[in-house]
């Protein structure tokens, strides 16, 4: 029975989230996963167009696939520009946009009708078919963003906020708990946005109110006997509350906030909210109120019309914010997006040396603050057990993006997902080294 299909899921974890919709529906369906696109007898491919790279890395995957296999369908970000993927790749024999499951089930079995079902039935899990290790798991509360930033072109690809209602949220966290997951991340476009759609909605679950906002979501998934950790949050002003429950234990004190610049120019160029002066009195607010907070954010420069001393003032503000995680990349023009026509693009090289400064930076700053770890005791999430040494994260490390730490495995019995406290004996600029409490 030729039921055989490879798949390649890109980009961010909304995009993963999307994914075990269509692998979870489609193994429903009978149908099987396979490693090697060669031996499957259809490939899917979910792409991501975000920034030029990852348009990129998306063509340079569809090619690996044609090339191995042949029989490809087209899915995610990339494929709600359609056009384009024909344009490129004619042969692939179909293309859906982000989150169509069902698209991409009816193309599938157009291309790979199934010769029969199994009598025994297909049976899984009641959390579904998951990407992740089985200890975390993504939860997506909501699709699609409201704003219009000039360098993004997401709301073209995904559309405006739809929320979640709160009762299927948490009923989805809920299985997810009962399968064994140790820590829930909470993600979307606009993760402080949730619920803004719904006006007011109030849903019931196990008997009591569930509202459609993210800090009555936040406290009622803090119920469930995992890590609850919260990504891409703008700086409004309601997420003070969100710090208030980091603050009493309920989630996990890490705040991941997308500011992108501090020049109040740069800032209004790129269409977003506040200037760098507000965010710095935010960051001190948050942190007056949470003092173990984590604080992330993501930053862009080399954005058009972004002169030396704008850039210079982006520096003084991670130095002043004392940032304890900070990615930075540099800006990339994409097709539809409004920034490609604003002047005085800036030139790749120049571009490249500030990225570099960026990140010199930042790894000092983040060198220095988990040097002040060393002698602390943390609670680690194992998530992988090599050569006798546990690797793990502390609540300030989210998986694939942050640090990690490094736990001496003394008495070999601790596996996978388990959440143990662990001694800080060492550090460098990125990751911790510590030992088990006995």
């Amino acid at each position: 029975m030729k039921n055989r299909i490879g798949y390649a899921s890109l980009g961010c974890p909304k995009a993963t989230v999307d994914s075990e919709k269509i692998i979870t529906l489609l193994g429903k369906s009978g149908y099987q996963f396979v490693g090697d696109y060669a031996e499957a007898d259809l490939v899917i491919v979910y792409t991501c167009g975000f920034i030029s790279e990852a348009q990129q890395e998306s063509f340079e995957v569809i090619t690996e696939a044609l090339n191995e296999n042949g029989r490809i369908i087209v899915s995610g970000c990339l494929g709600a520009k359609e056009e384009l993927i024909k344009e490129q790749f004619p042969q692939v024999l179909g293309i859906t946009g982000p989150n169509d499951p069902n698209g991409v089930l009816r193309l599938v079995q157009q291309h790979l009708p199934l010769a029969s079902i199994p009598e025994a039935g297909i049976v899984l899990p009641p959390q579904g078919l998951k990407l992740t290790p089985s200890h975390y798991s993504y939860l997506k509360i909501s699709e699609g963003c409201n704003h219009n930033c000039s360098f993004c072109v997401i709301p073209q690809f995904r559309g405006r906020l739809i929320s979640e209602k709160p009762e299927t949220i948490l009923a989805e966290a809920e299985r997810l708990v009962e399968s064994g997951v140790n820590e829930i991340i909470v993600v979307s476009q606009d993760t402080g946005a949730y619920g803004s759609d719904l006006k007011g909605y109030v849903g019931d679950w196990r008997g009591a109110k569930a509202a459609a906002d993210i800090a009555a979501l936040a406290e009622r998934l803090s119920e469930l006997p995992v890590w609850i950790r919260i990504h891409y949050l703008y700086p409004y002003p309601h997420i003070d509350k969100l710090v208030e429950l980091m603050a009493e234990g309920k989630i996990l004190p890490y705040l991941d906030v997308p500011f992108q610049h501090a020049d109040s120019e740069i800032l209004k160029h790129m269409k977003r909210p506040a200037s760098g002066e507000d965010n710095l009195q935010r960051i001190a607010g948050w942190r007056s109120i949470c003092p173990d907070i984590t604080i992330r954010s993501t930053f862009i420069v080399g954005f058009p019309g972004e002169t030396e001393d704008q850039f210079e003032q982006l520096l003084e503000f991670i130095y002043e914010a004392d940032m304890d995680r900070a990615g930075c990349f540099a800006y990339s023009p994409v097709d539809g997006a409004d920034a490609n026509n604003l002047p005085d693009q800036i030139d790749e090289d120049e571009k490249q040396e500030r990225v570099e400064r960026f990140m010199n930076l930042q790894e000092s700053i983040s060198r220095e603050k988990l040097r002040c770890k060393v002698g602390q005791q943390l609670e680690v999430i194992v998530d992988d057990v090599v050569d006798g040494q546990l690797v793990g994260r502390s609540y300030a490390d989210a998986p694939e993006i942050d640090g990690l730490v490094y736990v001496k495995n003394s008495n070999g019995h601790i596996n996978c997902g388990e959440i143990i406290k662990v001694t800080v004996t060492d550090s460098s600029e990125h990751d911790l080294w510590g030992a088990p409490v006995i």
